[in-house]
C-alpha cells in the first residue's frame, strides 16, 4: 500500500483543513463517530502487480477512492482540492467526484479517486 496518509498528513495545504497531529483522514471508511468536520476516508478500489515475463513484479498499480465529509459544499471543494494538489506529486488523480449530500448526517460529500503505482 502507498503511504497514502503519510504524504498528507505531511502537507501544510492538507493539515490546514484536516487538523495537525490527528490529521482527520482515515482508512476504510472508519471515522469515528462525533469526528470533527472536515474529515476525509480512503478506500483501496484494487490493486493490480505490474507483471513481467521471467521475473516477479517490483511495482503494483493502487486505484484509492477518498471520500470527503464538510458542513458545506465549499469546505468539501476545499479539502479535494488540498488532497488533490498533495497528491498529484505523487501519483495521478483519475477522478473527481460530484458534489452531494450524505442523507443520514446531511453532511456535504465529494470525492476523488487517484492511481498510485508503488514499489512492491
Amino acid at each position: 500500500m502507498p503511504p497514502l496518509f503519510t504524504v498528507c498528513a505531511a502537507n501544510a495545504g492538507v493539515t490546514a483543513l484536516l487538523g495537525v497531529g490527528t490529521t482527520r483522514l482515515y482508512p476504510s471508511g472508519d471515522a469515528p463517530e462525533d469526528v470533527a468536520k472536515p474529515y476525509a476516508t480512503y478506500q483501496v478500489l484494487n490493486g493490480v502487480p505490474e507483471n513481467y515475463l521471467g521475473e516477479p513484479p517490483d511495482t503494483d498499480e493502487w486505484n484509492i477512492q477518498i471520500d470527503i465529509y464538510a458542513t458545506s459544499v465549499n469546505s468539501a471543494n476545499d479539502v479535494q482540492n488540498a488532497l488533490r494538489r498533495a497528491l498529484e506529486n505523487v501519483c495521478h488523480v483519475t477522478r473527481l467526484g460530484r458534489t452531494g449530500t450524505e442523507p443520514s448526517t446531511k453532511l456535504r460529500t465529494t470525492s476523488l479517486d487517484i492511481s498510485w503505482y508503488h514499489p512492491t
